[in-house]
């Protein structure tokens, strides 16, 4: 349980560090927006779609969202896998 909350922490971290500016103009795939529907309305659904807060709100609540969800943003190239494996190797550490 633990490993799936540091990549869900870690898939979102990377997505919010791309720069609020850019996030706010990047559309997320089709994917993604399926995939993480639930986790949208659950979490954050009084932010705008494609906006930076929503990005922020996904980053705070990411040891919650759905693997579904964070591995479409793996999949839709919002984070690598390798950045997934690397805090989630840092976060079994801890």
């Amino acid at each position: 349980m633990k490993s799936c909350r540091a990549i869900f922490v870690a898939v979102l971290s990377v997505v919010c560090f791309a720069g609020a500016a850019q996030a706010a103009e990047t559309a997320y795939s089709k994917a993604v927006q399926k995939s993480c529907k639930a986790d949208y309305k659950k979490f954050c659904g009084e932010y705008g779609l494609e906006s930076a807060a929503l990005r922020n709100c996904m980053d705070r609540h990411g040891a919650s969202l759905s693997h579904g969800c964070v591995n479409a943003l793996v999949k839709s190239g919002e984070v690598s896998q390798a950045e997934v494996d690397r805090r989630k190797k840092k976060a079994h550490k801890k």
